[in-house]
């Protein structure tokens, strides 16, 4: 049984991974993601079925378009691919719970900013709107309704520091310290983790944003550092671990 439900979550992983990477490749363009079909982004040839096979499809074109022969992105590639082993993981990690499914929204949601983020510099709000209310949902069938909207109110709450934080940026280093993407992200986070481990998680994600913040400048490139991607991973991270993230708050109530 399990070896079945790992395929088939693998399998619905990489489907969904090639949705979201329409979604977050289309949006921020205000294009439609229903029209037009796929196809080739070079010479605009509409799929074939069996040119649209998640990972199947680029493996045996060889990466590159059958009409054009152009090279095809390898970024959908690894979208479809790591959404299929992000689902796959999920379930493997926590079986069918209550963290299983919300393990699956971040995936999904981490697929999503990475790739708009990156590409664009925006992390699209339906995403975060559709996430904040399955998760709404999910609290109250694991819990109750009580719980489900205390979560509202942790996630309010750690909005409005996250506000404060890119507002107070804003005065010190007269320009946007946090993209409003980034604050709204944070909703989301206060959800999930809580007031106090988000403020942890949200530390966190600092330090995985500083290589690549200093690669930037070291190359020479605009300093201007797509945060989403580094705030979506430690949200992941420290849910996965939430306990051993819980122990470093507590640790500071003994001084």
């Amino acid at each position: 049984m399990v070896i079945y439900f790992s395929i088939i979550l693998f399998i619905f992983g990489i489907i969904m991974g090639s949705f979201y990477n329409v979604v977050a490749l289309r949006l921020p363009q205000n294009k439609s993601i229903v029209k037009p079909g796929s196809h080739c982004d070079y010479c605009n040839t509409p799929l074939k079925w069996y040119e649209n096979i998640p990972l199947l499809s680029y493996l045996l074109q060889k990466g590159k378009c059958r009409h054009c022969h152009h090279d095809l992105p390898y970024d959908l590639f690894l979208s479809e691919l790591s959404c299929g082993i992000l689902f796959l993981f999920s379930y493997l990690y926590f079986g069918i719970s209550y963290e299983f499914f919300i393990s699956l929204i971040l995936s999904s949601l981490s697929i999503l900013i990475f790739i708009s983020d990156f590409k664009f510099m925006i992390i699209l709000d339906s995403p975060l709107i559709i996430s904040s209310i399955l998760i709404f949902i999910l609290k109250v069938v694991y819990y109750n309704w009580s719980t489900a909207f205390l979560s509202l109110i942790y996630g309010l709450v750690v909005f409005i520091i996250m506000l404060l934080v890119g507002f107070i940026g804003k005065k010190i280093y007269k320009r946007e310290a946090l993209g409003g993407g980034d604050i709204k992200l944070s909703f989301v986070i206060g959800m999930v983790l809580g007031i106090q481990v988000s403020m942890v998680s949200l530390i966190f994600s600092t330090f995985l944003a500083l290589p690549y913040a200093l690669a930037t400048i070291v190359l020479n490139k605009d300093n201007e550092v797509p945060f989403g991607p580094f705030i979506v991973s430690s949200l992941f991270i420290v849910f996965l671990y939430y306990d051993k993230f819980y122990n470093i708050v507590k640790l500071f109530y003994l001084f």
